[in-house]
């Protein structure tokens, strides 16, 4: 198919937060386009959007409206024109879609752990008995409590620097960040120790960066197609749709991963109550072509195992 390429005098449009890490994921997103398709940098304009979840930085997020307020301002951007294409990181999107846009399009998955970040312990178990531990993710404090019921768990928000600030004038002794984020920002020097899936299963998509677009543009259609990494898309459907048939949200605790092996996916799956006094899990292997069949189907299990009124607020 022959498409009009971005140009200096007309560059392709790229969407995002401010963040830094946001940010990381944008560039790297152009580098891949430039590189697809022998484009100078000049071809393309990193168009930095304001949104509802990053100017609130003091309640938790199932407070405020969950995912979807680090999308809703880029989507409408994206909606109206003002960009071509908005750049994401999975975790935070929410499982259903605007009508009008797709989200079919991801990079190669990064590392999908969680990273224990302290200036003191080397992880959870090295902590004294009724420490503070500062994390805004629903998933980590259920996760932690599980394990550590006599934590003191604490809101945490902000950027890498704003968390190491709070540990160091002594707001909590450790909190907990991806290691995906600390790897595209170089931060190896953040005192971190990486947790493996098996002792902390991360969140839904964590590690994976998405690309949306117009479902009508099929410019960036044929663009973004060179850059699509299919085993990340298989992944991430099971995934996707476990956690779309658990209604999942920043207000449900629940983690899940998928690996590859061969031409057999394997998906596991945990939903938590809200004060980590029950963990209920599961563990699945198939066919890839099954993966969304998988997740649907390891979601209705543990749904009819948790009965009625599981993630309610404790």
């Amino acid at each position: 198919m022959n498409i009009t390429l971005p140009t200096p005098a007309s560059p392709f449009k790229i969407g995002t937060r401010g963040s830094p890490l946001a940010l990381a994921q944008a560039y790297e997103t152009r580098t891949r386009l430039m590189a697809a398709f022998d484009l100078s940098q000049e071809a393309f304009e990193i168009c930095v959007i304001k949104v509802t979840g990053d100017a609130i930085q003091d309640r938790a997020l199932k407070d405020i409206g969950g995912k979807g307020l680090f999308t809703r301002e880029i989507e409408e951007a994206l909606l109206d024109g003002t960009i071509d294409i908005a750049v994401h990181s999975m975790k935070d999107m929410p499982v259903d879609q605007p009508a009008g846009l797709v989200l079919d399009t991801y990079l190669p998955r990064e590392d999908v752990r969680d990273a224990f970040v302290s200036l003191t312990a080397k992880g959870f178990d090295d902590l004294p008995q009724g420490a503070t531990v500062g994390t805004s993710s629903l998933r980590r404090r259920s996760q932690l409590l599980a394990k550590r019921p006599d934590l003191k768990i604490v809101e945490f928000r902000g950027n890498v620097q704003t968390r190491l600030m709070k540990l160091g004038n002594g707001v909590a002794e450790a909190t907990f960040l991806a290691m995906a984020g600390l790897n595209r920002l170089n931060m190896g020097d953040v005192p971190h120790t990486p947790i493996a899936a098996e002792d902390m299963l991360p969140a839904i998509a964590q590690g994976a960066i998405g690309i949306e677009r117009r479902g009508d543009d099929s410019r960036a259609a044929t663009l973004l197609e060179a850059l699509h990494d299919g085993p990340t898309g298989q992944r991430l459907a099971a995934e996707r749709a476990f956690l779309a048939h658990l209604d999942g949200s920043c207000e449900t605790p629940i983690g899940g991963l998928a690996d590859l092996d061969g031409g057999s996916l394997r998906l596991r799956g945990e939903i938590l109550r809200t004060d980590g006094s029950q963990v209920l899990t599961d563990d699945m292997t198939g066919v890839i072509a099954d993966g969304a069949e998988m997740g649907r189907a390891m979601a209705a299990k543990l749904l009819e195992r948790a009965g009625p009124g599981f993630f309610e607020h404790n």
